[in-house]
């Protein structure tokens, strides 16, 4: 069903926010208001099914996530004051209607001429719940009570089924954020205004003559309580401006800048706001030098805050800076933004809604890249960011269809459908690599692993996807190499917008097929194989598994080799068939990464080659390309490795990166890989083969004594970890149950205890590596060590 006419302008503008407080429940609906509807009889949350956008889609209870497409704002239709008033419920994400057609499912259609089936009553029920009557039919809205349960109308009872709480959910926003409007929105003491000689974006600024006491603010009231991050860019000729925040006239934060005459990012955490409150956001001027602002932000406070300790000073600076900066990427779902903004369009081309989304890319660009979010998934889902890592997974699943020969978009802006326009210029011009496709397949996996959300393994986009990118897109992919015993994609261009072969994108060498193209696609096979699995599809999931094990055994034997130089490692072949295995950037680094280079002395010297070569005058020309790094080395167990390029990386966060627009701590990858390095890599925390279960094997480097993350986001819970050296491990499970550890150690010892009881001394071998372990349940709320000796 669908309605020619299209909502009024007043709705093209939606709020939400990511997270707030604790409920508050209206008493009655405000037009235009929005709100989480959720089940009295489940506690689950109105939506799309499965987060789809498409007209038809059915509305499903699921558990409430924060996702954009569980917020709906309620549009009144009659006058104010003629009862009874009727609503329609408008879907946030989309701008469509709640449609209840008589003895059917409940779906989401375009809304037009507002007919009887798309308006609904609120009729007050027990403890603040309401019924939602259809007006087509005088029956009530119903919930199944079940996960991804349809919502259908039925006869009017009293049942909790029909019962539906409203939860006010209005984002904290700021007006005119970017001085695009001039003045609006903002206080101006005496030698301050707006200019044009230097944004950040768009065409404005505000700036604040040298001297004292001069200053530009803005104050606004907080719909809904919650906690929040305040940021903004500014640049400064010399030191002593000031960043601070004030909560209903008490100064909570403030900042003291340094010279930086680029644009920095700075930011403000853990403002922590009830409804009512008056929030105001001031930047104050420096004594001695002009002082530019722009692009003023909000971001809601990460869901998860997890806490570092260690025996090493720089690692919990590192930690916390990381934190901060990360949840700083934060967009608030249902903020008004621009859309298409990049170096070429610094204004944008459109506006939209936001979606539950976060910074992966440029930040001078409003759009997220597969790449950068495929490495920043993990360092999102530690800070409890798995709406939108879901969210931003399924837009770019989405977007590999048959119009776009099932390859997905490089990138997608904040609103979650809307292509990068940089980057896509139609379906046969946009920015392809073929690693991309194979790492969300991983990812996929991946935030199964880590979640245990069954949409990973149900949603019907991320399954179509998995399906096809590992079934008919590759035998698409032709090219001049002949075909080894699993089949690879090959490109036949070095024009990304022809679509190249890996993610090295200044070589001048046009590649065939590169290593980190196949690495990537070990992974997939791997990660397929483990959705196949939870799924109860065996044999599909030995299809993938047998796959995988083929191309690993070929690439080690044959694609790896050059008979002409046997200790070479090859990392792609041309065009014409020759081999490459000079310095390759990503084709060289994502080989040993992705655990597709065998064990031995050849991954042994391929990650000193490795090393050395970006260490030397042809290391990466960006910080972010350094990102890799200490995963290649946590990968081939080379902890000390690992963290020499951790505090590399940290140590240049304060300089200017390559591009001269921003410094190389605002690169949003840089935050987030260092937060699931940390995680991942020095304290060695993966996923087990279920949601209650996780493998811990210590990567600490002798110069660590010891580490201690909190609230270690594994499944439905989180736990806490501390590893001393590689030798003591401690584990508390702070979540509600129980949870089936196995502590590693590596290395063949003989003795093995848990709390201090010996057990025998049991070995698995992964990866090369031989390891001493101990399984242990370990119960909520208790705590379990594991230790070896000799």
């Amino acid at each position: 069903m669908r309605f020619a006419r299209t909502l009024p302008v007043a709705l093209a503008v939606l709020s939400t926010p990511l997270v707030a407080a604790a409920p508050a429940h209206a008493a009655a609906p405000v037009s235009n208001g929005s709100y989480v509807i959720t089940s009295a009889r489940s506690g689950l949350c109105l939506g799309t099914g499965f987060g789809q956008y498409a007209a038809g889609t059915e509305i499903t209870s699921a558990a409430c996530q924060g996702l954009l497409t569980q917020r709906w704002r309620l549009w009144q239709t009659t006058a104010a004051g003629e009862t009874p008033a009727r609503y329609m419920l408008i879907d946030v994400a989309t701008d469509r209607c709640a449609v209840a057609a008589d003895g059917a499912a409940v779906t989401t259609e375009d809304c037009g001429s507002v007919p009887p089936s798309a308006q609904f009553t609120p009729v007050p029920a027990d403890h603040g719940a309401y019924t939602l009557v259809a007006q087509s039919s005088g029956r009530c809205l119903t919930a199944s009570g079940q996960a991804d349960g349809a919502l259908r109308t039925d006869r009017c009872d009293t049942s909790d089924a029909q019962q539906f709480t409203l939860t006010s959910a209005e984002p904290l926003l700021l007006a005119n954020p970017g001085f695009e409007q001039g003045t609006t929105g903002w206080d101006f003491s005496e030698h301050t205004g707006v200019g044009r000689n230097n944004p950040h974006t768009g065409t404005h600024l505000g700036y604040l003559d040298a001297g004292t006491g001069y200053s530009i603010s803005q104050t606004v009231t907080a719909a809904t309580g919650g906690s929040y991050e305040l940021s903004a860019w500014i640049a400064t000729a010399r030191p002593g401006a000031t960043l601070s925040v004030s909560v209903n006239g008490t100064t909570e934060r403030t900042l003291t800048l340094p010279q930086q005459p680029v644009y920095a990012k700075y930011s403000l955490p853990g403002v922590h706001l009830a409804a009512g409150d008056r929030v105001t956001l001031a930047v104050g001027s420096s004594p001695t030098g002009w002082v530019n602002v722009d692009d003023a932000a909000v971001a809601p406070a990460a869901p998860n805050d997890p806490q570092v300790s260690s025996s090493d000073p720089r690692l919990v600076s590192m930690f916390d800076w990381a934190k901060t900066k990360a949840n700083s990427w934060v967009q608030q779902a249902g903020a008004p933004g621009v859309i298409d903004m990049d170096e070429w369009n610094p204004s944008g081309a459109s506006t939209g809604t936001y979606a539950t989304t976060y910074w992966a890319g440029y930040p001078f660009r409003s759009d997220f890249y597969i790449r950068d979010f495929a490495h920043q998934m993990l360092g999102a889902h530690l800070l409890g960011l798995d709406a939108q890592n879901k969210t931003m997974l399924r837009a770019f699943a989405a977007s590999a269809n048959a119009t776009n020969g099932d390859f997905p978009v490089w990138s997608v802006n904040f609103d979650a459908k809307t292509f990068g326009s940089i980057d896509y210029g139609g379906p046969n011009s946009f920015v392809r690599e073929l690693p991309a496709p194979f790492e969300l397949v991983q990812k996929t996996a991946e935030a199964y692993a880590w979640t245990g959300d069954q949409d990973y393994l149900n949603d019907p986009v991320l399954s179509r996807y998995v399906a096809d990118t590992l079934g008919p897109f590759i035998p698409r992919q032709t090219g001049p190499l002949p075909a080894g015993p699993v089949p690879v994609p090959q490109a036949t261009s070095n024009d990304i917008f022809a679509g190249i072969a890996s993610y090295a994108e200044n070589g001048s060498t046009t590649y065939a097929e590169a290593g980190d193209e196949l690495a990537s696609q070990y992974q997939a096979y791997l990660g397929a194989a483990g959705l196949a699995r939870a799924k109860g599809e065996k044999a599909q999931a030995a299809v993938y598994a047998k796959d995988a094990t083929t191309l690993k055994a070929w690439f080690n034997s044959t694609w790896s080799v050059d008979p002409k130089h046997p200790g070479a490692v090859v990392h792609a072949y041309d065009t014409s068939g020759n081999p490459i295995s000079d310095w390759g950037y990503e084709t060289s680094l994502l080989m040993p990464m992705k655990h597709l280079l065998d064990p031995g002395p050849r991954l042994t010297n391929y990650l000193s080659f490795i090393d050395q070569q970006d260490s030397g005058p042809d290391r990466s020309q960006n910080e972010e390309g350094y990102t890799y790094l200490p995963d290649t080395f946590f990968a081939g167990h080379d902890g000390a490795t690992a963290w020499k390029w951790m505090q590399q990386i940290y140590a240049s966060v304060d300089q200017v990166h390559a591009s001269g627009r921003m410094l190389n701590g605002d690169y949003p990858e840089i935050p987030f890989t260092l937060l699931s390095q940390t995680v991942q890599g020095l304290l060695g925390v993966q996923p087990g083969a279920n949601a209650a279960s996780l493998v811990t094997a210590s990567e600490l480097p002798g110069s660590i004594g010891w580490l201690q993350v909190a609230s270690i986001p594994v499944g439905e819970g989180t736990v806490t970890l501390r590893q001393d050296g590689q030798t003591r491990s401690v584990l508390t499970n702070t979540g509600t149950t129980a949870r089936h550890w196995q502590a590693r150690f590596a290395g063949v010892h003989t003795s093995i205890t848990v709390d201090g009881s010996a057990r025998p001394a049991r070995t698995v071998t992964v990866d090369g590596v031989t390891y001493t372990y101990a399984d242990v349940t370990v119960a909520p709320g208790r705590t379990a060590t594991v230790a070896v000796n000799g």
